[in-house]
């Protein structure tokens, strides 16, 4: 009888959960603040980190910025303070009609930045540990830095197999590792996790980076469930997986092109807009465009021959191959002008 009871609550609250889903489309919630709050981004010297970064700045958060290139990561940080200049500049000149409600709270906004290789356990670590002597505990940990090496499978050297999968999903064990004890201990904190809708459904030719986008997806949704066991609801988790971003990274990637026009590459900055409000207002999960939800849910019902149908229509299934090709293009050129 207890089971029939059970079952009976646990049907109320899945139709509930749709009923708060659907209502959040109706009516947008409320952006939580992150202001003085110290939040660390991966790979944010350039493509989607550095418009994390710029966003996370324009909300006054205290930036701590990641990257491998030292030289882009202080371009970054370049930004960040210029933005914290124009906005200590407007809180100084008041104007005629602001409101006490309109004011900022006030913080010591400052940006740091680090040289760091996610790909390696041990940098993590100490890099890690430097964060917390010198800035403080991180409240908003953004796992964004990741690499495609562009080869098919068997031309794919091994070395560049284990640095995909180094630095788009064992990076994200590392840098959570080390931040997510404080963050347990507050019951305070928000880890995004920046994927792909390649970490939900794959192509031909990228093996070595869906992979490690699927597994960071299987790590987050891991991670989720385990804050969720443990009753720590103040901690929250953001998944990001949008389609093929304008960043240059997979340059080349062409899917058929009369439905070409209809699912255009992301621009960057409605990328990271879409995630930023997703972020904002705890929102597990952030697909754009949202026709990604409904490729998702195909993918899972329909048997795999429909699928490999439904790839090739689109064009699809072969859609890396240009983005392979001028790879190692680029790869030859490079070897013959240095004379290998």
């Amino acid at each position: 009888m207890n089971i029939l009871l059970e079952l009976f609550v646990v049907t109320f609250r899945v139709l509930w959960a749709f009923v708060l889903a659907a209502a959040k489309w109706l009516v947008r919630p409320k952006e939580k603040s992150v202001a003085g709050q110290v939040c660390l981004i991966t790979g944010a010297g350039s493509g989607l980190g550095r418009l994390f970064a710029l966003e996370f700045a324009r909300r006054r958060a205290l930036l701590v910025l990641w990257d491998i290139n030292s030289q882009s990561n202080e371009e970054t940080a370049g930004m960040v303070r210029h933005i914290y200049r124009e906005m200590a500049e407007a809180a100084a000149t008041p104007r005629a009609g602001d409101g006490e409600k309109d004011a900022l709270p006030h913080c010591d906004l400052q940006v740091y930045t680090y040289t760091c290789d996610v790909g390696k356990r041990e940098n993590v670590y100490s890099t890690a540990e430097r964060v917390r002597k010198e800035v403080g505990e991180v409240s908003l940990l953004v796992n964004n830095a990741g690499v495609v090496s562009g080869h098919h499978l068997l031309e794919c050297p091994d070395e560049l197999i284990e640095r995909t999968m180094m630095v788009n999903c064992h990076a994200h064990f590392w840098t959570t590792k080390a931040f997510l004890p404080k963050m347990l201990e507050m019951n305070h904190g928000h880890i995004v996790t920046v994927a792909s809708s390649l970490g939900l459904f794959s192509t031909a030719g990228v093996e070595d980076y869906c992979a490690s986008k699927f597994g960071a997806v299987g790590f987050h949704e891991s991670l989720s469930h385990e804050l969720k066991a443990a009753e720590k609801d103040g901690i929250k988790t953001t998944l990001v997986c949008p389609y093929l971003v304008d960043t240059g990274m997979f340059r080349g990637c062409r899917i058929r092109k009369e439905i070409e026009p209809f699912l255009p590459p992301l621009k960057p900055e409605y990328c990271v807009k879409q995630a930023m409000r997703a972020i904002l207002t705890d929102q597990p999960m952030i697909c754009t465009p949202r026709l990604m939800y409904m490729v998702t849910f195909m993918k899972s019902i329909l048997p795999f021959e429909a699928v490999v149908c439904m790839y090739r229509f689109l064009g699809a299934d072969k859609c890396m191959y240009p983005f392979i090709a001028q790879r190692k293009q680029a790869t030859n050129n490079n070897e013959a002008k240095n004379g290998i």
